[in-house]
C-alpha cells in the first residue's frame, strides 16, 4: 500500500486528491497538511511513501518543505504546481522534488502518477517537465558549471551515455533499446550514477547532465 500526504492549502484541492487517491486499491491518503510546516511536521510523524506539495502556501513554502522533507525522510516530493505561474517550482528541483503535476490533472494520471514516484522512478518524460529543465538551464546568466563538469570524469563512457539518454526524458526501457543492453543493465547504471555524483533521483540526474554541460537544452 503506498502511503501518501497531502500538502495543499487549498481545501477543495486537498479534499478532492484525497478523494481521488483513497479510491485507488493501492493508495491511502495517511494524512494531509494545509501548510509547508505542517506538511514537514506530518512528514516526520507519519512517514508516507509519497508526498503531495503545492508550490504556494502561506508561512513556509512548499519548495523550503520539499528541502526538509526530503533532508529528513524518504518520503518522494511530487510538487503541484499552475507551471506557467510557479517559477519557484524550478528551485524545487535543487530541493529534491521528484517530479511535477499540472493542478488540472485527470484522476487517472494522478494516481499513475503516485505509483511512479512511490516506485523510485522520477516524472521525466511528460512534456512539462521537460519544459521546466530547459526553462531552468535557458534562463540568463546560466552556463556550464565547472565543479560539475569536472565530476562527469567519475562516469564510465557507458555512465555517461546512459546519464544523457535519462536527461532526454527515455525511460529505462527506452535506453535498453537505445544501448542495446538488458533494462536490468540499465538500472544498475542509473543506480551507479546517482551514487557516484550524490544525487537523490533522476530529475536531480537530469538538472546536473544540463549544468554540467553532458547536455544542452533542445538536444534531439
Amino acid at each position: 500500500m503506498i502511503r501518501v500526504l497531502v500538502a495543499d492549502d487549498q481545501d477543495l484541492f486537498r479534499a478532492g486528491f484525497a478523494m481521488i487517491l483513497d479510491a485507488q486499491a493501492d493508495i491511502t491518503v495517511i494524512g494531509e497538511a494545509a501548510d509547508g510546516a505542517e506538511a514537514v511536521r506530518a512528514a516526520t510523524e507519519l512517514r508516507p511513501d509519497v508526498v503531495l506539495m503545492d508550490v504556494r502556501m502561506p508561512g513556509m513554502g512548499g519548495i523550503e518543505a520539499t528541502e526538509r522533507i526530503c533532508a529528513t525522510t524518504s518520503a518522494k516530493v511530487l510538487v503541484l504546481t499552475m507551471f506557467d505561474l510557479d517559477e519557484y517550482v524550478y528551485d524545487a528541483l535543487r530541493a529534491g522534488a521528484g517530479g511535477f503535476l499540472l493542478k488540472d490533472i485527470r484522476r487517472d494520471e494522478l494516481a499513475a502518477a503516485v505509483r511512479v514516484v512511490a516506485a523510485g522512478e522520477s516524472l521525466l518524460a511528460p512534456t512539462v517537465t521537460r519544459r521546466l529543465i530547459e526553462d531552468l538551464v535557458l534562463r540568463p546568466g546560466h552556463g556550464v558549471a565547472p565543479r560539475l563538469a569536472a565530476r562527469l570524469a567519475e562516469l564510465t563512457s557507458r555512465e555517461a551515455e546512459t546519464l544523457r539518454l535519462v536527461a532526454r526524458g527515455l525511460s529505462n526501457a527506452e535506453i535498453a533499446g537505445e544501448m542495446v543492453l538488458s533494462e536490468y543493465t540499465v538500472k544498475s547504471h542509473v543506480s551507479r550514477i546517482l551514487t557516484k555524483l550524490g544525487l537523490r533521483d533522476r530529475v536531480q540526474a537530469v538538472v546536473f547532465a544540463y549544468e554540467s554541460g553532458l547536455i544542452v537544452a533542445g538536444d534531439a
